[in-house]
């Protein structure tokens, strides 16, 4: 079992900046994906951007160059660097873990970009 504790989402305003992170925890096992969703409401959840054990790094075009995904396999942990947020990006961010063919999700954290 794989334990996912996000932080660091909140209220920021347009143009603004937000770092997330995601702390794995529990049978880590080093050949799996994380990545960040996101869900509005009346929306569908929607892959915002993941990364391998290798970094590979993939992301939704909507938030290409606003976006960056970094990972710390020594914390087991990933972030979600968010600059010149727009209010569409207003959403609950999901950590998304997958290993072993088992997929995980944290709590979430809500982002509300806003004046």
């Amino acid at each position: 079992q794989v334990q996912l504790v996000e932080s660091g989402g909140g209220l920021v305003q347009p143009g603004g900046s937000l770092r997330l992170s995601c702390a794995a925890s529990g049978s880590i096992f080093s050949i799996n994906v994380m990545g960040w969703y996101r869900q509005a409401p009346g929306n569908q959840r929607e892959l915002v951007a993941s990364i391998t054990g290798t970094g590979f790094t993939n992301y939704a075009d909507s938030v290409k160059g606003r976006f960056t995904i970094s990972g710390d396999n020594a914390k087991n942990t990933v972030y979600l660097q968010m600059n010149s947020l727009k209010p569409e990006d207003t959403a609950v961010y999901y950590c998304n873990r997958v290993q072993s063919g088992n997929r995980y999700w944290g709590q979430g954290t809500q982002v509300t970009v806003s004046s």
